[in-house]
């Protein structure tokens, strides 16, 4: 929403400046988003006075001018046909920029004669379309910054603009008077009366009016009148200086009427030119599916059944609420006019609005709502302004439906601001804000206002109160202490344990990530996820439409972005949860982490390494460890499709209990997601780790063994496609008491071995916990190993 400073002192008696305005608007809850210094970019130009003009020696439209300036008389070329001796001009010398021709002047030779500047008209300013020639000053000193001319005479064309970020539950703001309101209230100055007597009508309507049935629930009332004689044309300075400065741009005075009260009130009119409606009838009524209209944006749009539609005689001439037809809009031979004032749905609007694909100011304001019971005021109000200012004679109000009932009351009651806000504020204060904004007090019980919407229950009075007296004004109290015992703790043994996981996980060197839970469709069908279950009813944009299936997807993403950017090492993790369906049982709670690049600097040492599948299982290994995971697990193979087949692996508790899963993404994936890989990576199910059998603040014993451990190695030749993992889970499960640890430290292929065969060789750890092994004990384990892993892998023991 955006209005000048003059715009608001129509309304707002006040001395305030325009930084103290802005601070009172965000405190009142109205955010101010920016101020636009209209001056500065005029800053540079400066007043001088034509002493001489003369004709051009070879160009009949040209006259060289002398014109007098701070710097001395500059010579000036000028082709307007008002350029002459004794005006006084606005000028840019070179080096000044232009913004209506978007150019910086220079000096330069036009026809063989110099020009050292130039005598600008105010479209070239940027100050209106008016460029027949240059402009002539009434007044002023050479050398006097034309911007301290402006703001000295002519103010409103320099005027600062104010935006401000409108919330959906204040239409109220959406006009310069309901801002007003809001300042006044604070005691930033005394709003002013702006009320208009009604026009009586000289003749009667000629155009009638009907609403159908079926069409009151979408427009309950529907005000009209036909001003016939009035002279269309260019709006005053006034009002296109006004709606220039907000960025709209000035049409004609009946159709600037129109927006100025759309800002001005909140209130959106529709003007028809009354001799191209058919019949001299208009008919409110739903659409029954398939009729079109040229709309005033030149475009043609076709309607769904149940859209709100006015029609003449012979077909639909505007879409009630959004926007007019381009057959029945007002042009400069307009003479009679029929005005609309009307209210319609804020819901079915929106339908439409959206369907349609319009925004116009119009369906911005009925979709949030404006004030119904201003209707009649505003066709007063409009018609009054063209009656002034376009002439013309106002015939009598025609009126279909009625205005709707918003009239409601809550119980006021002033002990609830302490109790609710913290704020000690005297009732009489209470009373005399709520008037001041509008509410009517009878007794204990607050009547609403038509124009506030919002307010739906006497907390909304509270709110109403505790904002204009200024929520910075709130002051901190600690509470008392309940005990003096040491408080119990208040999160619950999962939530430390992922507070534990995200702290390990950083200490590794990895960089935490925040991501939204919701992504596009495709990137969560690469996860298992993008179905209907899972889509969002009202996504804020077309990339979040549904529930994340996983963290990965938010991970890649990140990564891409970092890779477009020059980042090419690096090591993320992020906690939170992931999304199955739309059920609440359908969520749980995941840490992923993204190892990508190499695994440091290059160094004349040779440090540095691609990331690979071990990096990325010791960092997971690490994260269950701190979640609480037992030491003994499996690692199974069989992930989903987003891995890599034959480069990650499951870390089980049983075939089952499914811990997490670590590996290189698939290829296909980081294609699909425009990052370069490959890429290692980790997800663990921290739900699914068990939680310890006993609580307590103390640690089980630590387990010791004084006796000698004693290791074995083994060689197998076994086929190529043999995993090493089948071969350690097979040893392992020898002799599940003595055998402490088994892992793989040699690999050889080729050779004397032949094709498709490969040598596997392992070291077994045997630690006894009675006695000291003996080579007899020794040798039955080894004998052991050898029969499990043979049966296992179908290999023999390399000679």
């Amino acid at each position: 929403m955006k209005f000048t400073l003059s715009w608001l002192k129509d309304h707002l008696d006040t001395q305030a400046s325009v930084e103290e305005i802005c601070e009172t608007l965000t405190d009142l809850g109205l955010e101010v988003e920016g101020v636009e210094d209209r001056g500065a970019k005029l800053r540079d130009f400066t007043i001088g006075y034509v002493k001489s003009a003369e004709k051009h020696p070879d160009a009949d439209r040209l006259n060289v001018c002398q014109v007098e300036t701070d710097e001395g008389v500059m010579q000036i070329i000028c082709g307007a046909p008002n350029a002459r001796a004794g005006i006084t001009v606005v000028v840019a010398k070179p080096g000044v920029y232009v913004p209506g021709i978007d150019t910086t002047i220079g000096v330069g030779k036009i026809r063989g004669v110099e020009s050292f500047g130039m005598m600008a008209s105010e479209r070239e300013m940027e100050l209106s379309e008016e460029h027949d020639g240059i402009i002539e000053l009434p007044s002023g000193e050479v050398g006097q910054s034309f911007v301290d001319w402006l703001a000295a005479n002519d103010p409103a064309k320099v005027d600062p603009v104010i935006e401000i970020a409108i919330t959906p539950n204040r239409p109220d703001a959406l006009g310069v008077r309901g801002i007003a309101r809001d300042l006044a209230a604070r005691g930033l100055g005394t709003l002013k009366a702006r009320d208009v007597e009604p026009v009586t009508g000289t003749f009667p309507c000629p155009i009638t009016v009907t609403i159908d049935e079926d069409t009151l629930d979408q427009c309950p009332v529907f005000y009209g009148r036909v001003i016939k004689g009035v002279k269309n044309g260019p709006s005053p300075a006034w009002l296109q200086d006004a709606l220039r400065a907000i960025g709209l741009r000035p049409i004609s005075f009946l159709v600037d009427v129109t927006n100025f009260f759309t800002y001005d009130r909140n209130r959106p009119l529709h003007v028809f030119d009354a001799d191209k409606i058919a019949g001299n009838a208009l008919r409110i009524h739903r659409a029954k599916g398939g009729e079109t209209l040229m709309a005033l944006d030149e475009k043609e749009y076709t309607f769904d059944e149940g859209m709100t539609l006015i029609s003449d005689a012979n077909s639909v001439e505007s879409i009630g609420g959004i926007m007019g037809g381009l057959s029945t809009g007002c042009t400069e031979e307009t003479t009679n006019v029929f005005l609309e004032a009307a209210y319609f749905d804020t819901v079915r609007t929106a339908y439409t609005g959206r369907a349609l694909k319009i925004n116009s100011d119009a369906r911005y304001r009925f979709e949030r709502g404006i004030d119904p019971a201003w209707t009649p005021h505003g066709i007063e109000h409009a018609t009054r302004m063209i009656l002034d200012h376009a002439g013309g004679e106002a015939s009598e109000v025609v009126v279909a439906g009625s205005i709707p009932d918003t009239s409601r009351a809550y119980k006021l009651d002033t002990d609830r601001v302490q109790s609710l806000v913290g704020m000690t504020i005297p009732a009489e204060t209470q009373r005399e804000t709520l008037t001041a904004l509008g509410f009517e007090i009878k007794g204990d019980m607050a009547h609403v206002p038509s124009w506030r919407p919002d307010v739906q229950g006497s907390a909304d009075l509270v709110e109403e109160v505790a904002r204009i007296a200024s929520l910075t004004k709130l002051e901190g109290v600690p509470l008392p202490r309940l005990s003096d015992g040491v408080p119990r703790p208040i999160l619950s043994p999962q939530q430390r344990r992922i507070t534990a996981a995200r702290r390990a996980v950083a200490a590794l060197g990895y960089n935490e990530c925040v991501t939204y839970s919701f992504i596009d469709q495709a990137s969560a069908a690469l996860f298992g996820g993008g179905t209907d279950e899972t889509r969002l009813e009202n996504p804020i944009s077309a990339d979040m439409s549904h529930m994340r299936p996983a963290l990965l997807p938010g991970l890649l993403q990140a990564a891409a972005r970092n890779q477009a950017r020059g980042f090419a090492d690096m090591a993320l993790f992020e906690v939170g949860p992931a999304f199955q369906g739309g059920e609440p049982g359908e969520q749980h709670s995941l840490v992923s982490g993204l190892l990508i690049g190499r695994t440091g600097p290059k160094d004349v040492h040779g440090a540095s390494r691609p990331v690979d599948v071990y990096d990325v299982k010791a960092d997971a290994e690490a994260a269950l460890a701190a979640l609480g995971a037992p030491a003994k697990v499996q690692i199974l193979r069989g992930a989903d499709d987003g891995w890599h087949p034959g480069r990650h692996g499951k870390i089980c508790l049983g075939p089952k209990k499914v811990l997490g899963i670590y590996g290189e993404v698939h290829p296909k994936i980081l294609a699909a997601m425009d990052v370069k890989g490959p890429a290692m990576a980790f997800t663990l199910w921290p739900d699914e780790v068990p939680l310890p059998r006993k609580s307590g603040a103390t640690r089980a014993a630590l387990q010791i063994s004084d006796l000698q451990a004693v290791e074995r190695d083994f060689a197998f030749v076994v086929d190529a496609g043999v995993e090493a993992l089948t071969l350690v889970n097979a040893a392992m499960g020898a002799d599940k008491t003595l055998i402490d640890e088994v892992r793989v430290f040699d690999e050889f292929i080729g050779g004397s071995l032949g094709e498709d065969k490969k040598s596997l060789a392992i070291t077994v750890r045997l630690q006894p916990k009675g006695e000291t092994l003996k080579d007899a004990d020794i040798e039955a384990v080894g004998a052991k190993v050898i029969e499990k892993v043979t049966k296992a892998t179908g290999g023999v023991l390399r000679g």
